[in-house]
């Protein structure tokens, strides 16, 4: 992972470079003041709430950073990511995400492409990208890290991932895109009404499961086309998703590339089998299924929306560039 950068201040301005695209970041667009108050993006529903009661104690450490916190007020995920974009407009010095991975999603589309340092503090029921990123997985360990990280004045670069719809609709993230079987369970569970809780998507992967069947995707890495039929295709910037689910085992946030898995013509029974193997991340080497690295993936297939960082994302056809050092981490 590269060594830690100074962090900005008034004026302080950077280049990130990503799949031939320049995006220059000035203290114009994101004004960083080093003397801005941390702001803080909570989700007290994370993890089924069992950190809400934490969340006083959270603040106090972050306050020993020496910098004042202001704590955003939302009440919908689409409110929670308009917060964050305001925080950082009125220059926050830095933004801290508590909860899941959802969360961390809708604060990075804020800090991402920007000079502004960003903490996820894992306290969710899928914490891939903070501790795929280094960050201790216990709440409390992980906003020492990130107060000692503002006190010191250091940050770490890491890459995220920049999705591109047909309408040209950007959106970012930072563990893994899922395009295949796991979308479309997901995609089943969020139309459904009942049962409410996790028997949802109990009941949605085995509605699924009876609807299996391998999708034609094509795709593009790099310029090369690929023709598949494949039932799991995952886009990785990080190795797990899902709570700690290794669908990319070897994917590198900070190698500047994509790491894309695709298992392909699985029948139910394969599948079912394959599938605990992916908490270990050794599914890889099971003869249906394919790994790539690219900078650049242009994804299509018919009628699969996709999931980003475990979010509801856009829909297919879509391109997912490598933005290398897109965002800089409190480590």
């Amino acid at each position: 992972m590269p060594g830690p950068a100074a962090l900005p201040g008034p004026g302080g301005a950077g280049t990130l470079v990503g799949g031939g695209t320049v995006l220059a970041v000035t203290a114009d667009d994101h004004p960083c003041a080093a003397g801005g108050p941390v702001a803080v993006l909570a989700n007290p529903t994370a993890g089924r709430g069992r950190h809400r009661g934490l969340l006083p104690q959270l603040l106090r450490r972050l306050a020993t950073a020496g910098r004042p916190v202001r704590l955003l007020h939302a009440h919908s995920a689409d409110e929670a990511e308009a917060a964050c974009r305001a925080a950082v407009a009125d220059g926050a010095s830095a933004l801290v995400a508590v909860g899941g991975d959802g969360t961390v999603h809708r604060a990075l589309q804020a800090v991402a492409g920007t000079t502004v340092p960003f903490g996820p503090v894992p306290a969710g029921t899928g914490n891939d990208f903070a501790v795929d990123t280094g960050f201790p997985a216990d709440p409390l360990a992980a906003v020492d890290v990130i107060a000692a990280a503002l006190r010191d004045g250091r940050a770490r670069p890491v890459d995220l991932a920049r999705l591109t719809g047909v309408d040209g609709t950007h959106r970012w993230y930072g563990a893994v895109l899922a395009a295949g079987f796991d979308a479309i369970v997901n995609e089943r569970a969020n139309l459904m009404r009942w049962p409410r809780g996790p028997r949802r998507y109990d009941l949605a992967i085995l509605v699924e499961l009876a609807r299996l069947r391998p999708r034609r995707y094509t795709l593009r890495l790099d310029g090369v086309a690929h023709e598949v039929d494949a039932v799991l295709v995952a886009v990785g910037n990080c190795a797990s998703y899902g709570g700690g689910m290794r669908i990319c085992p070897d994917a590198d946030p900070t190698d500047g590339l994509l790491d894309v898995v695709v298992g392909g013509r699985f029948d139910r029974r394969t599948l079912m089998r394959v599938k605990p193997r992916i908490y270990r991340g050794t599914h890889v080497t099971h003869p249906l299924v394919r790994s790539h690295r690219a900078r650049t993936v242009e994804l299509s297939a018919e009628g699969i929306t996709t999931y980003a960082d475990g979010e509801r994302s856009l829909p297919l056809p879509v391109t997912v560039t490598a933005v290398p050092g897109a965002v800089l981490l409190l480590r």
